[in-house]
C-alpha cells in the first residue's frame, strides 16, 4: 500500500538531504562541463579565417617587397664596407708611393658595386611603398573578417550558454511544481535541480559581467529577468496551491475550513458561523465541509 501526503507534511530525513546535496554537486559538474564545452563546439563550427592574411595577393606582394628591401640593405651594407676597405688600401698605397693601379681598379669597382646597391635599395623601397596601400587595405579587410568571426563565436557561444541556463531554470521550476503536484517523496531532489540551475545562472552572470559596453551584457539582464520571473511565477503557483490545500489541512486539524477556528461537535463554526457539517451529495450522510472523501460512502467531493 502506498501513501500520499502533502509536501508540507513530509519529514525529510538527513540522509535525503545529504543525497540532495550530492545530487546538486554532480548536476553542477555536468552543467558546468556542458557550459564550457559549448564554447568549444562553437569554435569548431565557426572557424576564424586566420589564413585570410597569408592568402591575400596584396599582402604577399608587400612581403616580397619587404624581403627585397632587407636583401638590398644587406648588399648595400656589405658594398659600403668593401668600398671603405678598398679606399683605405688605395689611399695607403698612394701615400706610400707604391704601385696602385690594381688597387685603383678595385676601388673603382667597389664604388660601382656600392652605387648599384644603392640603386637596388631605392628601387626596393619604391616597390615597398607602392605595395603598402593595397596591402594595408587587404590587411584591414582580413582583420575585419577575423574580428567578425570572433564576434560571431562569442555571440553564438553566449546565446547557447544563455539557452542552457534559461532552459535549466524553466525545467527546474517545472520539475518542482510537478513533483509537488504528485506529492511524492522525490520532491526533495527537485531542490537539487533548482540549486544547480541557480548556480549556473550565477556562473553565466559572473562570466559575462565584465563585458561592459558590449551588446552581450543585455544577456545578463535577460537572464536575471528570466530568473526573477520564473521564481515569482513559481511562488504564485505555490501560493495558489497552498490556498487550495488550506481547507483540507484545516479539516484534518479539526478546524473550520473557512476561518481556521477550532471546530467542535456543532454543525456551524463558532468563529465565523458558517456551516462546517453538511449532507453528502451521494449518500446524504453528515459530512465535514472540505473533506476529500465522505466518511460514510467514500465518495469524493
Amino acid at each position: 500500500m502506498s501513501t500520499r501526503a502533502d509536501v508540507e507534511d513530509l519529514q525529510i530525513t538527513r540522509t535525503e538531504k545529504l543525497l540532495a546535496v550530492v545530487l546538486t554537486a554532480f548536476l553542477l559538474i555536468g552543467g558546468i562541463w556542458t557550459y564550457t564545452q559549448l564554447d568549444d563546439v562553437v569554435r569548431d563550427h565557426l572557424r576564424v579565417p586566420t589564413t585570410a592574411l597569408a592568402a591575400s595577393p596584396a599582402i604577399a606582394r608587400e612581403s616580397r617587397a619587404q624581403d627585397r628591401v632587407f636583401r638590398a640593405e644587406t648588399r648595400r651594407r656589405v658594398a659600403l664596407q668593401a668600398l671603405e676597405l678598398r679606399r683605405e688600401a688605395y689611399r695607403t698605397a698612394l701615400e706610400a708611393k707604391k704601385p696602385s693601379s690594381r688597387l685603383e681598379r678595385e676601388y673603382v669597382a667597389a664604388q660601382a658595386a656600392y652605387a648599384a646597391a644603392q640603386r637596388e635599395l631605392a628601387a626596393a623601397r619604391t616597390a615597398e611603398r607602392s605595395a603598402a596601400p593595397a596591402a594595408d587595405a587587404a590587411r584591414r579587410s582580413a582583420e575585419a573578417k577575423i574580428d567578425a568571426a570572433v564576434d560571431r563565436q562569442e555571440r553564438d557561444s553566449f546565446l547557447l550558454r544563455l539557452t542552457l541556463v534559461v532552459s535549466s531554470i524553466l525545467f527546474a521550476y517545472w520539475l518542482l511544481g510537478e513533483l509537488r503536484r504528485r506529492r511524492t517523496r522525490w520532491f526533495a531532489l527537485s531542490g537539487s535541480v533548482v540549486a544547480c540551475a541557480t548556480i549556473l545562472a550565477l556562473v553565466l552572470a559572473t562570466d559575462y559581467l565584465t563585458d561592459y559596453l558590449d551588446p552581450l551584457q543585455w544577456g545578463v539582464a535577460i537572464l536575471a529577468l528570466v530568473g526573477i520571473a520564473a521564481t515569482l511565477v513559481a511562488y504564485l503557483l505555490l501560493q495558489r496551491y497552498l490556498i487550495r490545500r488550506v481547507p483540507q489541512r484545516r479539516v484534518r486539524r479539526r478546524e473550520c475550513p473557512f476561518c481556521g477556528y477550532p471546530a467542535g461537535s456543532t454543525t456551524h463554526c463558532e468563529g465565523c458561523g458558517r456551516e462546517v457539517v453538511a449532507p453528502c451529495a451521494s449518500c446524504e450522510a453528515p459530512r465535514r465541509v472540505g473533506a476529500v472523501h465522505c466518511g460514510a460512502c467514500g465518495a469524493t467531493s
